[in-house]
């Protein structure tokens, strides 16, 4: 591979294929018939109706979307939201009723109404694959096209690829805790739907938990819209509906004989919710069937899980397994794991959903090149923050392997090439002093074509797909830069023809 990323046309096969998917996409539950094109701030809107007064609204511009900071002090981010980005550009338009809208706040002239009638995303979009493995100041998305176009998409791909992004790299985390000393790794189901700030974070929070890692969720449209394994039992109201535990577990073996898992700490976990699961499961295996699972919510978890582990254990119960919740993260069950927790599975919440911790991404959204007399001008944009200074003109990034391992990335400008037959001599953009030199390397383009002049050419995968794509990223790092605690940070440098543009431009706009 080159690296030269060359305009790709697509053909007819190729367009109607991705068209296919993506029609049946915008089928789904979660996506049919929702409203689009107001998913915006007022101030892109504003802008907007500025270049079309201004006569410069179909003027070529490139923008990039990345972010700064990983989240959660972690060393990686898992990208995602891609799906979400292809159908709203591919639902974009404005009806009767949003034009009516605009039209009573008396912001926008008549003629700009009357064009937002037939508007359509006409420019190119490359992203990242979703399940790629990224880094900050990377782009995740490139744009190029007419100025109104991208500056009124600018805050929905913003929303879509934050929040997922960061929900998946947040649940990989969660999955890697749950992995023991000896790297089998304890089933994570997300079970964060009454926690999730709205039904549209916990819908789609769980699409992207599954990217990251979790084999199941308790969010029964997320199931339907995504094909996620869902997973649920019973709550406390069950237990307490009954006389008594005893005959609430029986009701409930006899519902589902096949699939029974028993919570057992709506009382006493020790003294009475065991004891009644142990009945219950030797009741189901005189009639052929068998107790799958019991389930602890409360308490000292490490301990309550060792003795229920034993007593299973001497009642003979040994297949039956032992599900963990109750406010989990990836600390907790990490030092769980490691005070011997008997747990077979973790339903993790809160966390997981919110990202309790780091709860916003913080991806940007920044001009990079503009047109001038025909061609594509480089932007840069200057701050006091040395991190907020955007990296000019129109980028790639390639990913450079070395004997199979992920090296290093590189963002440079779209038309350099390099030649893996010749080393190559990386520095780091800020310390240029920290020079390596690599040979002998594989490399890959990160951003794939997703749009050409507003025909989609891609054929979005599914879920179980993009999990694969996740796992064989993940696989291709050391692992001192997965680890969750002071990770090795990995190079992102800049070639050295994009370091001088920005340099010089730095210069140039300087008072």
């Amino acid at each position: 591979m080159s690296g030269t990323e060359e305009t790709r046309w697509p053909d007819a096969e190729q367009h109607e294929r991705a068209l296919a998917r993506i029609e049946a996409i915008s089928r789904l539950p979660v996506y049919r018939d929702r409203p689009v094109s107001l998913l915006t701030d007022l101030y892109e809107l504003t802008m907007m109706y500025g270049h079309f007064q201004a006569g410069r609204h179909r003027q070529r511009v490139v923008f990039d979307l990345y972010y700064r900071t990983n989240p959660s002090g972690n060393g990686y981010v898992i990208a995602a939201g891609l799906e979400q980005v292809v159908w709203y550009l591919h639902n974009l338009r404005f009806t009767d009723a949003d034009i009516a809208y605009l039209r009573s706040l008396r912001l926008f002239s008549e003629p700009f109404l009357e064009y937002l009638r037939t508007f359509r995303f006409t420019g190119d979009l490359y992203a990242v694959p979703e399940g790629t493995i990224v880094f900050p100041n990377e782009p995740l998305l490139r744009l190029e096209g007419p100025i109104d176009e991208l500056q009124l998409v600018e805050s929905a791909l913003m929303t879509f690829i934050n929040h997922q992004s960061l929900i998946a790299t947040k649940a990989q985390r969660i999955v890697d805790a749950a992995a023991t000393a000896q790297g089998a790794r304890a089933p994570v189901i997300e079970m964060g739907l009454r926690r999730a700030q709205n039904m549209d974070a916990s819908v789609f929070g769980a699409r992207a938990a599954f990217i990251g890692g979790c084999v199941g969720t308790s969010n029964v449209l997320a199931g339907q819209s995504f094909g996620i394994p869902v997973s649920g039992t019973m709550g406390h109201s069950w237990v307490q509906s009954f006389p008594s535990e005893l005959e609430a577990f029986r009701a409930y073996a006899n519902a589902f004989p096949d699939d029974t898992v028993l919570l057992v700490d709506t009382y006493d976990v020790l003294r009475s919710g065991v004891p009644n699961a142990i009945q219950v499961g030797r009741e189901l295996a005189a009639s052929g069937r068998r107790l799958k699972a019991i389930r602890i919510d409360s308490g000292d978890i490490a301990y309550l899980s060792k003795q229920a582990r034993r007593m299973l254990d001497e009642a003979g119960l040994h297949d039956v397994g032992i599900i963990a919740s109750s406010d989990l993260n990836e600390w907790t069950i990490r030092d769980l794991i490691v005070q011997g927790a008997r747990i077979n599975a973790w339903g993790v919440g809160t966390s997981l959903i919110t990202s309790y911790d780091h709860p916003a991404l913080g991806a940007v959204y920044k001009l990079a090149a503009q047109e001038e007399g025909g061609v594509l001008r480089p932007r840069i944009k200057i701050s006091e923050n040395a991190n907020k200074i955007t990296n000019p003109g129109k980028k790639k990034v390639l990913r450079f392997y070395v004997n199979g391992r992920a090296s290093a990335d590189l963002i440079a400008l779209d038309d350099e090439s390099f030649n893996p037959s010749e080393p190559l001599e990386l520095f780091d953009p800020v310390h240029t002093y920290k020079r390596k030199v690599i040979q002998g390397f594989e490399m890959e383009a990160l951003l794939q074509p997703v749009y050409i002049g507003g025909r989609l050419v891609y054929e979005l995968p599914d879920l179980r797909q993009i999990r694969r794509h996740v796992e064989a990223g993940l696989a291709r790092f050391a692992p001192e830069i997965l680890r969750h605690v002071n990770p090795h940070i990995y190079h992102v440098d800049l070639s050295q023809r994009l370091w001088d543009l920005k340099q010089r431009l730095l210069h140039e706009w300087r008072p």
